[in-house]
């Protein structure tokens, strides 16, 4: 097989795009696949649009003969995996300021790159439909592959010690979990008015992730009466013990094309509550699938299930094993099968 080269700008520790490239990375490894990873050289301080423009020039200029497999909007792909979605309709969900170039600068490159790429991998059916329907893209050029995970092995007693003396927990008390960041979009004001709707008021809530205006999250955690209940950490590298000891995980997001946590979570055992804008709402059961971030009927299901220990252990370990259909194994098959097609 050619040499791969995974193109994607930034590297940072707790991006969903970036966390899949190291897992990608990793498995090809194991497989004795030649890979290279290809990042931006073009230092931080820059204008994000500018960056952007440099990166499509650094990678487009030096491509050759080699074989792109992109993650990012760019002018010359060989396959593209549209992990963020689809910018286009990404606007209409976040009212994002007109004067900033870097969105015109998106919709450029992101039109080109569908157009030019031999191949789109999507990593769901919504995102598929959105690209097919943004921009008229031939149904047969789009492989739906979803995300994998990989297995972890649980150890409750260890991450309830370790959390609980930093934060107080007490012997079975009910967790919910968030994690991500960017609240506005991923639905941490809509997880807060949840929490506030619930009739089970000892709990600990956990939010973590990174997030600027924290402060007005917080103000309306004391707002709402649950100030009491609810742990912003910021962002955690032992992100792990918070899976494992949390019950359920609530995720109301805007738009996602399919979140890595929802996957992550089910692998840790937890319930999983997310929206239908959220392509990961694909592998829940209608239940679990809000219909919008404020869809309060969702209320009535966690207060049933924090009541009913048995029912929800019954719903815990289903997915447990329903994300274990999603392995990053599977993943790579799948994604390798593509390219395969692809270079053949």
């Amino acid at each position: 097989m050619k040499k791969l080269y995974l193109i994607r700008a930034n590297i940072t520790k707790f991006g969903g795009a970036e966390m899949y490239l190291s897992r990608l990375s990793k498995a090809l490894k194991s497989q004795n696949i030649d890979h290279q990873a290809v990042h931006s050289i073009f230092p931080k301080f820059l204008p994000s649009w500018l960056r952007v423009i440099l990166f499509n020039l650094q990678v487009c200029s030096t491509k050759r003969n080699k074989f792109y497999f992109s993650l990012d909007r760019i002018t010359c792909p060989d396959i593209y995996r549209a992990g963020d979605g689809v910018h286009k309709v990404f606007l209409t969900v976040e009212k994002k300021s007109k004067l900033n170039p870097l969105h015109p600068i998106y919709l450029f490159l992101e039109k080109r790159c569908l157009q030019k790429a031999k191949c789109i991998v999507a990593n769901s059916e919504m995102i598929r439909k959105q690209i097919i329907n943004t921009y008229s893209i031939n149904p047969e050029k789009i492989k739906v592959v979803y995300n994998g995970v990989e297995s972890k092995e649980l150890d409750h007693q260890n991450s309830f010690d370790r959390l609980s003396k930093e934060f107080s927990i007490k012997e079975n008390q009910s967790i919910l979990l968030y994690v991500g960041s960017g609240f506005k979009r991923k639905g941490v004001e809509e997880f807060l008015k949840i929490v506030s709707r619930l009739k089970n008021s000892d709990i600990k809530a956990f939010i973590i992730g990174k997030e600027k205006n924290i402060e007005y999250y917080q103000q309306l955690a004391i707002a709402l009466k649950i100030d009491n209940q609810v742990v912003f950490t910021g962002t955690r590298e032992d992100v792990n013990d918070f899976y494992t000891i949390s019950d359920i995980f609530l995720f109301p997001t805007r738009y996602e094309p399919f979140s890595n946590v929802v996957l992550e979570a089910m692998s840790f055992e937890n319930a999983v509550f997310t929206t239908r804008q959220n392509g990961a709402s694909e592998i829940l059961d209608n239940e679990f699938v809000m219909k919008t971030p404020l869809d309060f009927s969702v209320v009535q299901k966690i207060d049933k299930l924090l009541s009913n220990k048995e029912a929800l252990k019954v719903i815990q370990k289903n997915n447990k094993s329903k994300s274990m259909r999603f392995s990053i194994e599977k993943n790579l098959s799948e994604t390798l099968k593509v390219i395969n097609e692809v270079i053949n």
